[in-house]
């Protein structure tokens, strides 16, 4: 296949970027059995393998169950800084408090009572999408950036990246992501209680992920940003640039379709047609050359949308998953996302 020179000079800055960091470790693979503990269902099986299988068909089959959880009792809330105790419980207690920034609309441009969450991607620094969230609030749209599990000030202190988000231990990253929506939706707890009732969410890669399953189990969401998007959490994973030290854990233990299979109670395709019958309004973005959404897995997602004739609105941007984050790309997704909201929420 002959490549333009854009496309190989896309390539290069991606790669570039995605190998920038040299703190990435191959952790072994585990199924991780004692990560379901605290699910809302168990499974008697003895192999590990068929209670994780299990445990996935009882959490597509009762998936308001697997992502419900009870409200917080207590808000803590200082200086625009927001933190409370996670409704999820892990063996880390860095993670058992959710922190997030609050960022309050201008009062100058503020129609009625509007506000969103924003999702950060994985391994992002406290800093990152606070732009994006000031942005969203010079608009009169409230904001709310909330730190995701195993991040941040959540991160246990062995860790320098948030490696038990995703990993090759297959029940701590279902657990994860259940934790993730969880925490997510607990914010719009918060935003309720301070009079919010027009709410949106606006997810990033891992944060579009957690974005997607978050809206498609709580009606109160209105408004969906998918910045990057794919069907199944198996094949980012397994085919991505920037999981490439995953893919070294879980080789030699699971296939892909094993894998896809453990990992379905957390993977988008699963909940389209839950998410279609809710009629919100939704923006989704993907690009051309995406080393770790590849192309084709956001493809399917558009097909899929339409297919059940879900209204929305798509943007494909001709540059890569890290190069996204980078000028001139990073403003044009940034007007992207604040016109949209300006404009439906």
């Amino acid at each position: 296949m002959v490549r333009t020179w854009y496309e190989r000079r896309i390539n290069e800055w991606e790669f570039k970027l995605a190998t920038k960091s040299t703190d990435r470790v191959v952790r072994p693979f585990d199924w991780g059995v004692e990560w379901t503990s605290q699910w809302p269902f168990q499974s008697d099986a003895k192999d590990p393998e068929t209670r994780i299988l299990e445990l996935n068909r009882y959490a597509l089959e009762h998936s308001d169950d697997f992502f419900a959880y009870r409200k917080p009792r207590e808000f803590h809330f200082h200086e625009n800084h927001l933190r409370f105790a996670s409704a999820v419980h892990s063996p880390y207690e860095p993670n058992n408090t959710v922190h997030a920034r609050y960022f309050p609309g201008n009062p100058r441009f503020r129609r009625g009572k509007k506000a969103v969450v924003v999702l950060p991607h994985w391994n992002s620094s406290p800093n990152q999408h606070v732009a994006l969230c000031e942005g969203i609030a010079k608009l009169g749209i409230s904001a709310v950036r909330i730190s995701l599990p195993y991040h941040d000030r959540r991160m246990p202190p062995e860790l320098t990246r948030a490696d038990y988000a995703v990993s090759s231990n297959i029940a701590r990253t279902l657990d994860a992501t259940r934790q993730a929506v969880i925490d997510v939706r607990s914010c719009f707890d918060w935003l309720e209680h301070q009079g919010y009732t027009d709410l949106g969410i606006v997810g990033t890669s891992l944060g579009s992920c957690y974005a997607f399953l978050a809206t498609a189990h709580d009606p109160r969401i209105k408004v969906n940003v998918f910045n990057h998007c794919s069907t199944y959490f198996a094949d980012v994973v397994w085919t991505g640039l920037s999981t490439k030290h995953i893919r070294t854990g879980l080789d030699g233990n699971i296939d892909l379709p094993r894998l896809r299979a453990a990992w379905a109670a957390i993977s988008p395709a699963h909940y389209m047609d839950r998410f279609a019958s809710l009629k919100k309004r939704s923006f989704f973005l993907y690009t051309t050359y995406d080393t770790t959404f590849l192309p084709e897995l956001s493809e399917q997602v558009i097909e899929n949308l339409k297919r059940r004739a879900v209204n929305h609105k798509l943007v494909v941007l001709p540059c890569g998953h890290y190069t996204l984050g980078e000028s001139p790309f990073k403003f044009i997704v940034g007007y992207q996302i604040i016109s949209f909201l300006k404009r439906n929420l």
